[in-house]
């Protein structure tokens, strides 16, 4: 790996955190040589602090290491990208990232639409006479026939999704998948999970 240390005047370079799981962003921190060396020795990302001007292994005071996964380089050989398990929260504040971000895998669209289908379950769960005009949406009466009717549903969908199949016409195909997985998910939140808990199954699996 030919880093270019001598790019900046300081011999720094960046370092950007990111999880090796959830592949969120942690924390960016600046390595020299000689933190780099040690990072891949030890195993625990050091940094070089420019405030204390010494080397600095995150977590020597905390216990909350950064344990390495991989390093790559980026195409100007002058930032890094540490790929690492976090022990504990990564910022001095304590929060799981220094953006003051849940480290959490995000499924972008598809953790949205848990996000809604989560609200319209809480929605379900007031009295219908509580509830405002705009409260009463499909989703909300899905939790409100219970379990049963929310998992005909899918059965329902994936026959659909499986005629659509046999045949030639891709936009029925997959307006037919999206309304199977649109109400899986719907399913998924009345038995209390969510996707990344499939998501764990499989990687269990691999």
């Amino acid at each position: 790996m030919n880093i270019d240390f001598n790019k900046n005047n300081d011999g720094l370079v960046p370092a950007i955190i990111q999880d090796s799981k959830t592949r969120k962003v942690l924390m960016l921190g600046y390595m020299n040589e000689e933190a780099f060396l040690k990072t891949n020795e030890s195993k625990k990302v050091t940094f070089y602090s420019r405030t204390k001007e010494r080397l600095w292994t995150k977590g020597e005071e905390s216990g909350n290491f950064l344990n390495l996964v991989n390093i790559k380089l980026d195409c100007d050989n002058d930032t890094l990208l540490v790929e690492v398990h976090p022990e504990g929260p990564v910022c001095h504040k304590g929060t799981d990232t220094c953006w003051a971000e849940e480290n959490k895998t995000d499924y972008g669209f598809l953790s949205k639409l848990e996000g809604i289908i989560d609200s319209r379950q809480k929605l379900s769960e007031t009295e219908p006479e509580l509830r405002k005009e705009n409260d009463n949406s499909y989703v909300v009466s899905l939790f409100d026939k219970g379990i049963n009717k929310i998992a005909q549903k899918v059965g329902e969908e994936a026959v659909e999704t499986v005629i659509e199949a046999k045949d030639n016409n891709d936009d029925l195909f997959l307006n037919e998948s999206a309304d199977l997985l649109f109400h899986y998910l719907i399913l998924l939140k009345a038995k209390g999970f969510g996707l990344r808990d499939i998501v764990e199954v499989l990687e269990k699996r691999h």
